[in-house]
């Protein structure tokens, strides 16, 4: 039995000398092993700048320390999704809409040093929707203040593209919602607003707000269903859904929310005193903690996305 062991193992050896012997022999010194550093993300990914990128340094970068990631790499995104890259014709006239709705209106109210110092240092650009196993789209993601994925790019039209039509409105305002929820976000991390907010709709917050419409939701007091998933999205989807749609907008809202009760028994009085008590929370959230006069803000803001899309 051990001698059956030793010359297996004799000849295994005398084997692998051979194998290691053959190997040196067709890897010859000059042999290059293949252009490794072109592989994507190691490195190798190099190009030459164009158009684009230098729109986004002058616009961007330089003014702002702004980088945007238009190039695709799934790794920026969900691995678990499918998506696509964004249309490079799409991404200027993106990012020039973006600086006109948010950076500039900003600009206007709070001053250059407000929006270096707050708004997040990279954006990420994704051609498609990131569809979730509920049902539901994600439009749009903010990591730690820092970091912004917007996406359904290839989806943006305004007025004056071609194949533009009134109903690409909708998108170009979802994608501004995006934008004002998320930086909501990041404003409320760095200073939390009131405590009393939380008390306006308590016990009615809820995992299950995609069962929910909005007219459902403005009915006890949200402003969207999504609002009512948890305190911190109700505060940042009044933001967004107030400088989004206008004052006039955000008044029919209010005056949308219909007769008779809900299932949770909140009146149509109850539902609009809430909407509205929310809306001054967050007009003295922007006055007292930034300085800031919201209506002015919202009345900026409204022009802006009506100059894309009327």
């Amino acid at each position: 039995m051990h001698q059956k062991i030793n010359l297996f193992m004799k000849k295994r050896n005398l084997y692998l000398i051979i194998l290691f012997m053959g190997i040196l022999a067709g890897c010859k010194k000059e042999d290059k092993l293949g252009p490794v550093d072109d592989i994507p993300g190691l490195g190798g990914d190099q190009w030459i700048k164009g158009p684009i990128d230098y729109w986004i340094d002058d616009h961007l970068t330089e003014p702002f320390n702004i980088a945007v990631k238009y190039k695709w790499d799934q790794f920026e995104l969900e691995l678990n999704k499918n998506l696509v890259p964004p249309m490079e014709e799409k991404i200027v006239p993106v990012l020039e809409a973006v600086k006109k709705v948010w950076l500039d209106t900003y600009i206007a109210e709070a001053g250059e040093a407000f929006i270096r110092k707050y708004c997040p240092k990279y954006f990420v650009l994704c051609g498609s929707a990131s569809w979730n196993t509920d049902g539901t789209i994600t439009l749009g993601t903010a990591e730690g203040g820092r970091k912004v994925v917007l996406y359904v790019l290839n989806d943006f039209r305004t007025k004056g593209m071609p194949g533009y039509q009134l109903s690409d409105s909708m998108n170009i305002k979802m994608m501004f919602h995006t934008i004002e929820h998320e930086f909501g976000h990041i404003l409320h991390q760095n200073v939390m607003y009131a405590e009393d907010y939380k008390r306006i709709t308590p016990g009615l917050y809820t995992a299950n707000w995609n069962n929910v419409s909005d007219a459902g939701a403005r009915r006890d007091g949200f402003v969207t269903a999504y609002a009512m998933s948890a305190p911190d999205e109700d505060f940042v989807e009044m933001i967004s859904m107030m400088l989004t749609e206008g004052r006039a907008g955000f008044d029919r809202i209010v005056a949308s929310v219909p007769a008779g009760t809900s299932i949770n028994g909140t009146t149509q009085a109850q539902a609009r005193e809430r909407l509205r008590q929310k809306e001054a929370m967050v007009v003295a959230y922007f006055k007292d903690v930034w300085g800031m006069d919201f209506y002015s803000l919202q009345t900026r803001v409204r022009k802006a996305v009506d100059d894309l899309i009327k």
